[in-house]
């Protein structure tokens, strides 16, 4: 007779590197839409680069992933029912979006995913919501800090060569472009594969292959490597949105983009505070476009990307209460 408890471990890892895989490709826009965009870069030198560096970002800490292992719900609630149903929750809500080439937050996903699964296993009082808090408030300010940063870097480089020609000052932030691609692909490695990396070891820790919650190296590795394959699959409709449709950008904007949302991302990473890559680029994107016009920002699609945001915890919790209510009967978990 197989052990079940053991299988269900095994499809939970399984569904946290096809999440990681998913966030890769979704999540692509992020760290190369701007380059591609303004032609820095092609599509497929791009997207190698970004997936050789969220790999390298990926293995180089686990302080994020701690905060979602042990940040929404106590050990006590998690199963590997809970688990496997929050990482379906994000899986379905991440497919969706990239479908329609919404940059929506594979972050808000996974945490809305594991709330979701939570409430129908336990009920509401079972979040941890003093984590939660934490972790909701970066969610919520980080695109604020995106855009202020995007704004007043943008403003800084444009008043630091405001006696440089347009064109030359174009051709030389070109080149300067690929090394901040590089720069936002690794930061975007040190957030997004941890989210796996902590959901893995919440469930190695449920089933009691672990005492305490900590990140085994196979798991780190695992993750990157998921993350990194994911990307070089690339993700075109994304990053059309946020690279063309969105605020059409020259060589300097996207510089300033890619360097101000790296190291906004880097600072969130290096305390532990699990902050949305989509989130900050497309703020500092806003940002950068603000500092242009009004007029250079395309609003319809900013309504688009600011629903998807609004939608994608509940939306996510959904999908996750849904799979959870209907599996759990069924395998007697």
């Amino acid at each position: 007779m197989p052990d079940t408890a053991f299988l269900m471990l095994v499809l939970v890892i399984l569904a946290a590197l096809v999440f990681d895989y998913i966030n890769g490709f979704h999540d692509t826009a992020n760290a190369i839409a701007t380059c591609v965009s303004t032609r820095a870069l092609t599509v497929k030198a791009a997207i190698f680069m970004a997936a050789i560096l969220n790999f390298a970002g990926a293995m180089v800490s686990t302080k994020v992933a701690a905060t979602i292992g042990k940040g929404i719900v106590d050990k006590d609630n998690v199963t590997q029912m809970v688990v496997f149903a929050g990482v379906m929750g994000a899986i379905i809500w991440n497919l969706i979006t990239w479908y329609y080439g919404l940059p929506s937050s594979s972050s808000h996903a996974i945490i809305g995913g594991i709330m979701g699964a939570v409430i129908a296993h336990k009920g509401v009082a079972a979040l941890h919501w003093a984590g939660l808090k934490k972790i909701v408030l970066a969610l919520v300010l980080s695109p604020v800090v995106g855009t202020i940063i995007g704004f007043a870097v943008m403003v800084l480089l444009l008043w630091t060569f405001r006696n440089h020609a347009p064109g030359a000052l174009n051709n030389h932030f070109r080149k300067m472009q690929v090394m901040s691609a590089a720069f936002m692909a690794f930061s975007h490695g040190t957030a997004d594969a941890q989210k796996s990396m902590g959901v893995i070891t919440m469930a190695l820790v449920s089933y009691g292959a672990l005492p305490v919650f900590a990140v085994p190296m196979w798991v780190k590795f695992a993750c990157a490597l998921a993350m990194g394959l994911g990307t070089a699959a690339g993700g075109w409709r994304i990053i059309k949105t946020v690279g063309k449709d969105f605020v059409k950008l020259q060589p300097v904007h996207g510089f300033c983009v890619e360097t101000a949302s790296a190291g906004v991302i880097l600072g969130a990473s290096s305390i532990g505070m699990p902050v949305s890559t989509t989130h900050i680029i497309t703020s500092t994107i806003l940002g950068v476009g603000l500092s242009k016009r009004l007029t250079a920002v395309n609003w319809n699609v900013a309504y688009r990307i600011l629903w998807a945001w609004v939608l994608t915890i509940p939306a996510s919790a959904l999908m996750a209460f849904i799979t959870y209510s209907v599996l759990a009967p069924l395998l007697g978990r």
